[in-house]
């Protein structure tokens, strides 16, 4: 994974094999604290303890295709990498949150990537999944929810290209408006 947008992909789809109809993508840029915080909170089917410990195991997964699971040990290892954090929690038919804190500065900082795009990518991919993604830089955010999108939209699917190109016109917005450093 080069990228933190490649990280949040694939948390993300860890999300959608778990049945989540609503996934929280949160982006939060502290400068005077130098730090990048990114989570992903879903409403999927958890886990119960027994298998939340054993998912940074890189050779413990539930997949039945590829029998190694890298996503959550490569995520943790980038935010050590970078003087910052990793937890996760989760509870068997309640979902599941992962979080990842970074040094924004930090030498070994991988960059946040095309992030603009990894949204795109799971709304055309998952129409049937609401997408809430939150992005804040000091005190600047903007936000973009699939669910309020759809009331708008009414009967026009949320994949349709007119109207994944104004998601993708709001997020290009928005993240100029609040000066992302990512």
């Amino acid at each position: 994974m080069l990228t933190l947008a490649d990280h949040i992909l694939d948390i993300t789809e860890n999300s959608i094999r778990a049945g989540a109809k609503l996934i929280q993508i949160s982006i939060d840029e502290d400068s005077l604290n130098d730090s990048l915080a990114i989570e992903i909170k879903d409403d999927g089917h958890g886990m119960d303890g027994e298998v939340l410990q054993k998912v940074l195991d890189p050779f413990y997964t539930t997949k039945t295709v590829r029998r190694v699971g890298l996503g959550l040990p490569l995520l943790k290892d980038a935010a050590n990498r970078s003087g910052g954090t990793f937890q996760m929690e989760s509870q068997e038919n309640s979902g599941t949150t992962v979080k990842a804190t970074f040094g924004l500065r930090h030498l070994d900082r991988q960059p946040l990537g095309e992030i603009i795009n990894v949204i795109i990518i799971l709304i055309i991919s998952n129409s049937n999944i609401d997408f809430f993604y939150k992005h804040r830089h000091n005190d600047r955010r903007f936000e973009v929810d699939t669910r309020e999108i759809r009331k708008e939209i009414e009967d026009v699917p949320i994949n349709h290209p007119e109207i994944i190109k104004y998601i993708r016109g709001v997020i290009d917005e928005g993240l100029s408006q609040i000066g992302s450093e990512a």
